[in-house]
């Protein structure tokens, strides 16, 4: 007696196909799965037990062998029980093994035989779609999966008899709909609500339009805070590309909540106790880190220089590659992380910064608290700024005229000047100025004689490095396209200096 059926294991965000075979034979009564199953899959024995006990199926007492082929692939989950279970069930005869044929599987069992939401629905339903199948999942995942693909066949079914009903043409799975986040709706922190700080502002939609990782230094109570939370609320939407990115990564952490996609730009604001698993991934299991959480969003981390030292040096390959690698001795997993860094800092370790008071250590104070961002990493920060703390004039004056719509406007103008550019140039997998380098990056951005001639000057002043050399470039190509200009000019060129900063200089790159 054998029974078969489709199902995924996770490398990263790919699926990977992985075939759930069964065999009853005759011999001494045992259950044993193999292909490199992880605990949570070994345990599935009982769940699938006790689940199709309660539908009224006992196992046989015979020798029972599950393989998970490939058997070299590691597999990981509690999604492997569903697609155990109906193998099982074909394999009994309790189901035809053409009515399962046409679908891949996930899910996980409860002993009573509903079928529990897993994570990872969405890049599952990708990967069997491009299997040329349809998929199998929780109902509580169907909303998620229905996105892949609007002409794919997916049953979502709550309980393990309903599916069963359906096969025997007793009751009838509808196709679930797709749903939106349904905190959409919700209300952004609007750039209107920040007084005062014309010039971080400045740099805030500098940042956002060109997509440029950005360092904020000032006394506490300044409105760093404030400032970083209200740059979602300038950068353009999420394409539906984007939205299926955003959300595979969410998918495969549990983090669609009933199903709905993602919608926004992510905002990840980890605290500065965090490890380095939990910012850039990893652990025993491996899952995406907040870095990956990030992408195509906005990467905050508050109090900057109390991270730990090699938790943020760690950053410097997913800021460089816009990916996560994470290598195991028996597998490599990359997570996408094309993600823009926002960072704020006080001045020193006391913060004592503000009109009237002064750091009583001096300037070591400040020394050592900045010597913890080494220099390759802050010469991968675009643009870093001195954020002065606000005056009580400032606070009296009425709300701003122009807020994040406004704004907005601009930057989703000039991201969209970006787009055009690099589509005309054949330029794939570049969304932003951020992303692009090399050769590209000094056809599209060399400035005229006179921007040449003060680049020159300020990269022997400065001691500019060769990748801060081409984020100026960067930076200055996004003024640009701000002022809707096809060519990089002096001012653009000295704007883009200014914003190197001067306050961590002696922290350089080697």
């Amino acid at each position: 007696m054998y029974g078969q059926i489709s199902t995924v294991a996770f490398v990263g965000i790919e699926a990977r196909p992985v075939e759930v075979q069964v065999r009853i034979s005759g011999g001494a009564h045992v259950f044993a799965i193999v292909g490199l199953p992880d605990k949570a899959v070994a345990e599935s024995r009982e769940r699938v037990r006790n689940a199709l006990h309660a539908v009224g199926l006992g196992l046989p007492y015979k020798h029972i062998t599950v393989n998970l082929a490939p058997a070299d692939l590691p597999k990981e989950g509690s999604h492997f029980d569903l697609p155990i279970a109906l193998a099982m069930m074909v394999a009994m005869g309790a189901i035809a093994p053409d009515a399962i044929e046409g679908y891949a599987a996930i899910g996980e069992l409860a002993l009573d035989a509903s079928i529990r939401a897993v994570p990872g629905a969405l890049p599952a339903a990708i990967g069997a779609n491009a299997l040329h199948k349809g998929l199998i999942c929780p109902a509580g995942c169907g909303s998620e999966a229905a996105w892949a693909d609007e002409t794919m066949t997916v049953l979502a079914p709550p309980h393990l008899l309903s599916l069963v009903n359906h096969f025997k043409g007793l009751q009838t799975l509808s196709r679930p709909k797709p749903r939106l986040d349904a905190d959409d709706a919700t209300p952004q922190p609007d750039l209107a609500d920040v007084k005062g700080q014309e010039g971080a502002k400045r740099a805030l939609e500098v940042a956002a339009a060109g997509g440029h990782n950005l360092l904020m230094i000032g006394a506490p109570g300044s409105g760093k805070s404030m400032l970083a939370a209200r740059l979602p609320s300038i950068l353009p939407p999420l394409s539906a590309e984007e939205m299926l990115e955003v959300s595979m990564v969410h998918s495969l952490a549990g983090e669609l909540l009933g199903g709905r996609i993602a919608t926004r730009r992510p905002f990840r604001a980890p605290h500065h106790s965090a490890s380095m698993a939990a910012l850039v991934g990893g652990g025993s299991r491996p899952r995406p880190g907040e870095v990956s959480l990030a992408h195509l969003g906005v990467l905050f981390l508050d109090e900057f220089p109390e991270f730990l030292p090699s938790v943020l040096d760690a950053l410097r390959q997913p800021l460089e590659a816009g990916e996560t690698v994470i290598a195991r001795a028996n597998h490599r997993i990359c997570y996408p992380s094309r993600i823009q860094l926002v960072a704020a800092m006080n001045p020193c370790k006391c913060g004592a910064s503000t009109p009237g008071q002064s750091c009583r250590r001096g300037p070591r104070c400040a020394d050592d608290y900045q010597a913890r961002i080494s220099g390759p990493l802050l010469d991968r920060i675009d643009l870093q700024i001195e954020v002065p703390a606000v005056s009580a004039a400032d606070l009296v004056l009425p709300a701003p005229r122009e807020g994040s719509r406004e704004v907005r406007a601009r930057v989703t103008a000039a991201r969209e000047k970006q787009r055009a550019r690099f589509a005309a140039l054949g330029a794939k997998g570049m969304r932003t100025n951020a992303d692009c380098s090399g050769r590209l990056l000094e056809e599209i951005a060399m400035p005229d004689d006179a921007g040449v001639a003060l680049l020159q000057q300020a990269s022997e002043r400065l001691g500019l490095s060769a990748r801060a050399f081409h984020r100026v470039l960067r930076v200055a190509r996004t003024l640009a396209d701000l002022d809707q200009s096809e060519k990089v000019d002096r001012n653009h060129i000295a704007e883009a200096l200014g914003y190197r900063g001067e306050t961590l200089r002696q922290q350089r790159a080697a």
